[in-house]
């Protein structure tokens, strides 16, 4: 893979490249941080924190070290450059996915999630995103941009088919944005757990395409993020959420906005890490395993 270099790897990621059916990687770009930046520092600290965890689950029972998952460090970037980040993220998704992996990406701020989706939608044109969050997202521009963490969910929107957008978690958002979505986009405010359980056997098969926005979390448990948002869901309610997609034709994945150097107390990398423990436990089949697609 090109345009990554390996820090160290996360926790219990031993697989090989060339044999993984999935691969992890890090995006520290942040580059549109509209309140706090750095959490282009969140890839790094989160695998240092997977160290403080077992690979292995006992509510899952299932250990992440026998998984066939690589870690395959984190892209690079010249700080600032907006455009050529976004087509160095479309173009790593892209190479993954035509060997036919897939992937679970950690940001970085929210904006990543596009040019995942450009890459995700040229295999997967029915693509179904589920979106995690505590705000809409769904701005057409954002002080003039249209390329921004507040904007990226109507980007995503225009880019995949109508009706395939499912949002979750939603405690933030203009007038504007909430009537967009009411026309483009299948919106559930502040919960995530029980909506989700409802709408997933309605996507039997489909590919399922997941962002996490990680402040969809209440800030009392998560604290280290770029735009905290008062309320939230539990951790124990995202944990619960992310075992709903067991079995799910989930394609791809991103967890994002992460900002560990905000949160002295560690508390924001260790559950953002447990976060990719967790999702990956759910989502990688066991090998010669089958997921809910036909």
């Amino acid at each position: 893979m090109t345009d990554l270099v390996a820090p160290g790897r996360f926790l219990g990621m031993t697989a090989g490249e060339a044999t993984a059916q999935w691969v992890y990687f890090g995006v520290p770009m942040d580059f549109t941080a509209s309140f706090l930046p750095g959490s282009r520092f969140g890839p790094a600290r989160i695998r240092e924190a997977s160290y403080a965890l077992e690979t292995y689950s006992p509510v899952l029972e299932r250990d992440l070290s026998e998984l066939a998952v690589a870690d395959l460090g984190d892209l690079e970037f010249a700080f600032g450059n907006t455009s050529g980040a976004l087509d160095r993220i479309s173009r790593t998704a892209r190479e993954i996915l035509g060997h036919g992996q897939r992937f679970l990406a950690v940001g970085g701020e929210h904006l990543i999630t596009l040019p995942l989706l450009r890459s995700v939608v040229q295999q997967y044109p029915d693509v179904v995103v589920i979106h995690w969050d505590a705000h809409a997202d769904l701005r057409d521009t954002y002080l003039g941009d249209p390329y921004s963490h507040a904007t990226v969910l109507r980007r995503v929107a225009e880019i995949i088919r109508p009706g395939n957008l499912y949002q979750f978690g939603i405690r933030s958002a203009t007038r504007e944005e909430m009537e967009y979505a009411r026309a483009h986009s299948h919106l559930y405010l502040e919960s995530v757990r029980e909506p989700l359980a409802r709408v997933l056997p309605e996507l039997m098969g489909r590919p399922l395409y997941v962002t996490i926005d990680l402040d969809v979390i209440d800030p009392g448990a998560f604290p280290g993020t770029g735009t905290p948002e008062p309320g939230g869901i539990s951790a124990a309610e995202a944990f619960e959420g992310l075992r709903l997609l067991s079995g799910r034709n989930v394609v791809g994945m991103d967890l994002v906005e992460a900002m560990p150097l905000q949160d002295v107390s560690q508390r924001t990398a260790l559950l953002a890490a447990k976060m990719v423990r967790d999702a990956l436990l759910n989502i990688v089949p066991r090998l010669g395993g089958k997921c809910d697609v036909e």
